[in-house]
C-alpha cells in the first residue's frame, strides 16, 4: 500500500545532491500562475539564475535583487509530484535553503476564511507524494506557520491559520470528504502543500507556504499592495508582493 511506501533504509536510485559551486541565494519563491510569471520577469527580475527540467520543457529560474539580498523566483505545474520534483532540482541547482510557496486554494470554511491569506498550519495527506518522505500518518505539521503569521500580522495583512487539505484529485473532492476535512479543521484545499511540506522536512530545507482565496481584505498597513492589485483571483500580481516581502523577512 502506499502508506508503506516510507523507506529511510535504503539508497534513493535517482538522488538529488547540490551542484558545487551551485549560486547562493537567500529564498526561493514558488508558484503557480504563468500570469504573476510574467508580471516578475518583466518588473523584477535581473536575468535567470538557472534553469530546471523535465519532459515538459524548460522552467526558467529567475534571479531578483532587493535590499542587497538575491532571491530567486519560478513558475511550477499544479499537483504535488511535479511540485516537489522541481523544488528538489531547484535545491540541486541553488545553494538555497528556504522556499516560499504561494497560490490559490479551495475556501473550506468561508466564515472564517473568505477574503483573508490562508496560512496553513498542517496538511492533511490525501496525495501520494509525502508517503515517499515520511511516515504514514494523517497529517505534516507545517513548521513555519508561526513566522509566516507573525510576518503577516507585522505587516497588517489579513490572514487566518488553519489546517489545508492537499488532495491529487480535484474532481473527487466530494461532499462528505469535504464535511469530514471542514469537521477536522481544514480551511483550505489545495494540491501541493503536504508533499512539499514532507520533503522539505526530509532534505532539511524550510518552507513557507501560504494561499490565498476570492478577494483579499484591503489592509490598510500593507503598502505594497494597492499598486499591484490586479483581480483578486490567484494570478492576482499583488501575491507576489506579499511573498517577496515574506522572502525578505525571513533571509
Amino acid at each position: 500500500m502506499i502508506t508503506d511506501s516510507f523507506d529511510n533504509q535504503s539508497q534513493a536510485i535517482i538522488n538529488p545532491v547540490r551542484k558545487e559551486n551551485a549560486p547562493a541565494v537567500d529564498a526561493c519563491i514558488v508558484t503557480f500562475s504563468h500570469e504573476i510569471e510574467k508580471y516578475v520577469a518583466e518588473n523584477y527580475a535581473s536575468g535567470e539564475i538557472t534553469s530546471l527540467w523535465c519532459a515538459t520543457g524548460r522552467t526558467p529560474v529567475y534571479l531578483i535583487e532587493k535590499n542587497g539580498k538575491r532571491f530567486a523566483f519560478y513558475k511550477t505545474y499544479v499537483g504535488a509530484p511535479i511540485t516537489v520534483g522541481l523544488m528538489e532540482d531547484a535545491a540541486a541547482e541553488m545553494a538555497c535553503d528556504r522556499f516560499i510557496l504561494f497560490g490559490g486554494a479551495g475556501c473550506l470554511n468561508k466564515e472564517i476564511a473568505h477574503g483573508k491569506v490562508m496560512v496553513p498550519t498542517a496538511a492533511y495527506r490525501d496525495e501520494g507524494t509525502s508517503y515517499h518522505y515520511a511516515p504514514a500518518a494523517d497529517y505534516v505539521t507545517v513548521g513555519k506557520s508561526d513566522t509566516v503569521a507573525e510576518f503577516m500580522k507585522t505587516n497588517g495583512i489579513p490572514y487566518v491559520l488553519g489546517k489545508t487539505w492537499t488532495t491529487d484529485s480535484f474532481y473527487r473532492e466530494t461532499r462528505n470528504n469535504f464535511e469530514k476535512r471542514k469537521a477536522d479543521g481544514c480551511i483550505s484545499v489545495e494540491m501541493e502543500c503536504a508533499g512539499a511540506q514532507a520533503m522539505c522536512d526530509f532534505r532539511g530545507l524550510e518552507l513557507y507556504p501560504f494561499f490565498t482565496s476570492g478577494d483579499l481584505l484591503d489592509a490598510p498597513e500593507w503598502d505594497d499592495r494597492g499598486k499591484d492589485y490586479k483581480n483578486g483571483g490567484q494570478h492576482d500580481v499583488g501575491h507576489f508582493s506579499i511573498a517577496l516581502a515574506l522572502a525578505d523577512f525571513i533571509s
